[in-house]
């Protein structure tokens, strides 16, 4: 098959209306660790994970709820977690325990950690990285909350801004004398709370949970409250509790969709199964007076909330002069999900005259920050010759190897189809099928439909690495013959996510 016909093919990919769902869409790890072994034991911690996980399983959450975990014990829970993540729109997880900085890295602490040195706690505990690779592949949303940030429990004992002989990598050094953790750099999509801002040391309180954690059990059992105001608002209640002496900070920012983490309330529209901008008009009139407020303080999420919502035309607050506006400032800022709905709008002219040259800027300032929906754009664009790009098949396949790598679902299915062509010299049918797996673990309806009705699209030796591939997971038993009947069909259904 030629590059042309099957770029036909991936093109219809954008209108195809899959509609399955995986079975769990909201998963979480608790973890609750307060029995050590060798440095101070903690007294809340195991309660707050306890309350945690019965808090988020009222909402919906398949939840797996862990206590005193060794460190064997929490690297297994760590892949275990990452694995199941991949299936599920929002991955979440919460740690109670000891965490301390070590030259500007966070480690959290097993309880059988047996430490006398940086290097120790470097080998010994689980890094912050870690734990952000456990949740990177969830498909709309990943949360990682720290209520971990106590005081240097390792004393004087050990100087932790002591250089070891194998150092961190983070790229800031800075460090704060071992009280509370360093700032969280985590990627986009990704959103890392801090029960107290960096530097800052948590409190435990006077009860059975700490300010934090009961801020957090009011919060998120809220109905009809978006996820990112849920956060201020627990960041507000700890503030008042504590007096101002303990101020809970987030790092890194969520996707401009909008989430109600304990769904939405009796008479409210629920905005899970929706677009973004039909998602962002039913927020109600309360909250989007909060996101005005977050917007003036320069949250550029709030300022893409608003936009989304005065772009919708089925909505009285219909405004697209005023959608620009919001979107420039969050451009200006740096958002890359900004520039990339931004360079749409000057390509189409919504609101503003077509401009070809500020919408190709917009869409590779995007790019440039690996936003992996402009880079795809960017592909088509540079295959067909778009807004005045002169037409460049081989720029075209680097970008979307580029955007595939990056986990774009429709990439994935493109470069899989590509490689399955003979236009990637370098990649055979195992990477084909590597990417085809890649798509279905990132909930691409369209392609689960294309490999349940259509598999022979691919050639023999594709459609046999996939099954190799299906059965190295134990989602498939049967005979590697590139036959895709009921048994491979019920192993590609596994790997989406499907359990009928």
């Amino acid at each position: 098959m030629s590059f042309a016909i099957r770029f036909i093919a991936i093109l219809m990919l954008c209108a195809s209306s899959g509609a399955a769902s995986a079975a769990t869409d909201r998963v979480a790890l608790v973890l609750g660790l307060g029995a050590y072994q060798t440095i101070e034991p903690l007294d809340n911690t195991r309660s707050d994970a306890r309350a945690i996980a019965r808090t988020l399983e009222g909402i919906g959450f398949d939840v797996t709820l862990s206590l005193d975990a060794t460190g064997d014990q929490f690297r297994q829970l760590m892949d275990d977690f990452a694995f199941r993540s991949e299936t599920a729109d929002l991955a979440l997880i919460y740690f109670a325990g000891h965490g301390v900085e070590v030259q500007g890295e966070n480690f959290l602490i097993p309880v059988d950690a047996q430490i006398s040195s940086n290097l120790d706690v470097q080998r010994q505990s689980i890094s912050l990285k870690q734990m952000l690779a456990s949740v990177e592949n969830a498909r709309k949303m990943r949360i990682v909350i720290l209520d971990s940030c106590r005081d240097n429990p390792l004393g004087d004992a050990i100087d932790l801004t002591t250089s070891t002989p194998e150092p961190s990598q983070e790229t800031d050094q800075a460090t704060r004398g071992g009280h509370g953790l360093a700032p969280a750099r985590p990627d986009r999509g990704t959103l890392v709370a801090f029960a107290a801002k960096d530097g800052q040391v948590a409190l435990d309180g006077t009860g059975e949970n700490s300010p934090y954690a009961k801020a957090l059990i009011a919060k998120m059992a809220e109905p009809s409250l978006e996820i990112s105001l849920m956060f201020r608002q627990v960041r507000d209640m700890v503030l008042e509790e504590t007096n101002n002496l303990q101020e809970p900070h987030t790092y890194g920012s969520l996707t401009g969709i909008p989430f109600y983490l304990a769904g939405a309330a009796d008479g409210q529209v629920d905005i899970s199964d929706i677009s973004g901008q039909a998602a962002w008009a039913a927020i109600k009139p309360d909250q989007e007076d909060q996101l005005m407020a977050l917007a003036k303080l320069g949250d550029t999420r709030s300022m893409l909330g608003l936009a989304y919502m005065r772009l919708n035309p089925n909505e009285g607050r219909f405004d697209p002069e005023q959608a620009v506006a919001f979107l420039e400032r969050a451009s200006a800022a740096g958002s890359a999900e900004a520039q990339f709905e931004l360079a749409k709008i000057y390509e189409r002219g919504t609101g503003v005259p077509v401009d070809q040259a500020r919408a190709l800027e917009l869409y590779r300032q995007s790019a440039a920050q690996d936003y992996a929906d402009a880079i795809n754009d960017l592909g088509f664009m540079h295959y067909q010759g778009g807004l005045g790009l002169p037409a460049n098949p081989q720029k075209a396949l680097e970008l979307f190897e580029r955007a595939a790598d990056l986990r774009h679902p429709q990439a994935l299915f493109n470069f899989a189809a590509l490689i399955d062509d003979g236009l990637i010299e370098t990649k055979g049918p195992t990477d084909a099928a590597d990417y085809l797996y890649a798509a279905l673990r990132s909930g691409s309806a369209d392609v689960l439909d294309l490999l349940t009705t259509r598999p022979n699209m691919f050639s023999l030796q594709t459609r046999r690495a996939l099954q190799s591939r299906l059965k190295d997971v134990a989602f498939y038993d049967g005979a590697i013959d590139g036959q895709f009947g009921p048994g491979t069909q019920k192993a590609i259904r596994l790997a989406y996510g499907l359990t009928d």
